[in-house]
């Protein structure tokens, strides 16, 4: 069993329920199991199957469910066990968690030494119609399939893409392909509220994909808020003059980022804040969470996944003779956008260090073939 610092173990085994499936879940989950091998861990979550969020793009390259691991899977590699629920997550109910040690899920009583809370962020919505699509879409359709079928017979018009952030990137670019690939003769266009694609980073960022953009013919509307798509027309605004206007748009697909639906205030260690005072035996992890610290709290798999190794260790620690607890240091070591199937743009160690082309593309393979190792059991991870 690897050694873990500051933990001088007092249980052989734990009860731990882990509310969320996702990064920061399957983390914890990992990391559990790798300093206590007899845990009994539960696993909450809505879906029947832990989703790779963060390939989603990719499904109009390959089938949707290469990026579905089921939890039944799940439950016979790591020898845990998943519920489908929804639980409230006010701080009434947590504070009665922490008190009962105890939750009621499906009229089932589950009894726990610690709660860890690892939900992800919803997905801002706006009203759809039928010729609206977002990130919800693709959880239950593969890319292609909902793209041709959208289409149908109507193969010359222009379908808009709703958001210049990493997301509406990568899924620009995939659609882009995508419609080469099938000869398709309609055009594209990305609507962005702010004056370049990607403007959380740094310039380089904007600068190499708005002409890898230009490479494409994909028009850009900056600094043009959407209003809301009515049968074959897109309805805009312009920021700076307040213009209405609209334009022929077949479709549109939104990507307008993550809005949190729990908001977890969290001490550097994890542990949730009630009311100001650390519940001592429930853990956040995840977008969910917000720690009190100088680690990253970026909406990204990589704080997550870090987020839920880090709880996982300090609810062994606290459970253990010493208590001592390790603060959340972690800061992003880098992060790449996929512009298709053979680009990307990215930092790597400092945000200033852009690396664009296939050294980016490298490394986005390399760290998502280190969760792929994750999910098998193996940890790579440095701490």
């Amino acid at each position: 069993m690897p050694f873990l610092p500051f933990y001088i173990p007092r249980h052989k085994q734990l009860k731990i329920v882990i509310v969320g499936g996702g990064y920061a879940g399957i983390a914890a989950l990992v990391t559990l199991l790798r300093h206590m091998p007899g845990a009994d861990i539960t696993i909450v979550d809505t879906r029947p199957h832990h989703l790779k969020i963060t390939h989603l793009h990719e499904t109009f390259r390959y089938p949707l469910q290469d990026f579905l691991i089921p939890f039944s899977v799940l439950e016979n590699r790591f020898d845990c066990r998943h519920v489908c629920a929804t639980l409230p997550l006010e701080e009434s109910t947590l504070q009665q968690w922490q008190n009962d040690k105890f939750l009621a899920v499906n009229d089932e009583i589950l009894e726990f030494d610690y709660l860890l809370i690892t939900s992800g962020s919803a997905i801002a919505r706006m009203d759809k119609t039928k010729n609206i699509f977002d990130l919800d879409d693709f959880m239950t359709t593969s890319g292609s399939n909902l793209l041709s079928s959208a289409l149908g017979k109507e193969d010359n018009g222009c379908i808009s893409i709703v958001g210049g952030g990493a997301t509406g990137i990568q899924f620009l670019f995939e659609i882009a392909h995508f419609l080469r690939r099938q000869k398709s003769e309609s055009r594209l266009r990305l609507i962005h509220g702010a004056d370049r694609v990607l403007d959380q980073f740094i310039a380089g960022f904007s600068t190499y994909t708005q002409a890898c953009m230009a490479d494409l013919d994909i028009d850009f509307h900056p600094n043009t808020r959407y209003l809301g798509q009515q049968e074959d027309r897109v309805l805009l605004e312009e920021d700076e003059t307040g213009r209405k206007f609209h334009l022929a748009s077949t479709m549109s697909f939104l990507f307008l980022g993550k809005r949190p639906q729990t908001y977890l205030p969290s001490n550097a260690f994890g542990q949730v804040m009630v009311q100001h005072k650390p519940l001592q035996n429930i853990f956040a992890a995840g977008d969910c969470s917000t720690y009190h610290s100088v680690g990253s709290n970026a909406m990204t798999a990589q704080s997550a996944v870090r987020k839920g190794q880090l709880v996982a260790r300090n609810v062994l620690r606290h459970s253990g003779s010493l208590k001592l607890l390790e603060p959340y240091l972690h800061r992003d070591l880098g992060y790449v956008v996929s512009l298709g199937p053979m680009d990307a743009v990215g930092w790597l160690a400092l945000e200033g260090n852009v690396v664009a082309g296939m050294p980016a593309l490298m490394i986005k393979e390399l760290v998502e073939a280190q969760y792929d190792l994750l999910l098998s059991g193996i940890d790579t991870y440095l701490i």
